[in-house]
């Protein structure tokens, strides 16, 4: 049984992740709201990533920084204020966790980290500059660190196209976004959380064990095809 902080795993993407982990591992999780599971294998601290000092952890095997942002508006809408925060959150956040867990996680089992990009990262879409420049942050912060911790640790990103959380429900309103949505992608469909946890399942263990420093499209065929 190992152990995994997970910073935002109360809602989303990272309330699927802790789900899956929970059967078989202990999770530590560190967000502002507690999650609405109940299990023997669950800490969780009540904790703002970017206000917070965060809690000393005496032992885990790995990280997750679920946090992330969808600021979308025309360039002439964002303020630099705007700009600040996404990066604030998706870049900085992560840093922080890093820097404060990195030598409990590098005596880990076969210690791994896995962070957050996006498809708009790769693909450019109208009024995705906040975060899309946010998330390239990710992706850079990913390949130098895979670099730099080689020998010591893992580091991947997870890049999701559209996924069905809370945080995406004004792109998937009503009947017709979500049709929309789904004829945009060639695969014909969008994520769900639970197929982005069983990838991030997939970076932590042992199957992914010679990769580093990449970033995964998930992105039901919508950066890689054209048909």
């Amino acid at each position: 049984m190992k152990t995994y902080i997970i910073i935002g795993g109360s809602k989303g993407i990272g309330n699927a992740i802790l789900s899956t982990l929970l059967e078989h591992h202990n999770v530590i999780n560190l967000s502002r709201t507690p999650p609405k599971q109940a299990h023997a294998n669950l800490t969780h601290y009540d904790c703002d990533i970017l206000v917070d000092e965060l809690p000393d952890i005496d032992a885990a095997d790995g990280l997750v920084y679920c946090p992330g942002s969808i600021n979308l508006k025309p360039i002439g809408r964002f303020s630099l204020e705007d700009f600040r925060l996404d990066y604030e959150i998706n870049v900085i956040g992560a840093v922080k966790a890093i820097q404060k867990y990195l030598s409990v996680i590098k005596n880990g089992n076969d210690p791994s980290i896995v962070l957050f990009s996006t498809v708009a990262a790769k693909l450019g879409m109208p009024f995705h500059a906040s975060i899309a420049a946010a998330k390239s942050g990710v992706e850079g912060l990913v390949k130098s660190l895979g670099a730099e911790l080689a020998t010591t640790l893992r580091i991947n990103a997870i890049a999701p196209t559209v996924t069905n959380t809370d945080l995406a429900s004004k792109l998937l309103r009503n009947d017709k976004m979500i049709e929309n949505i789904t004829e945009r992608h060639p695969m014909k469909k969008f994520l769900q959380p639970e197929d982005v946890a069983g990838m991030a399942e997939f970076l932590l263990s042992e199957k992914s064990s010679s990769i580093s420093g990449q970033v995964f499209e998930m992105d039901c065929g919508i950066v890689s095809f054209k048909i």
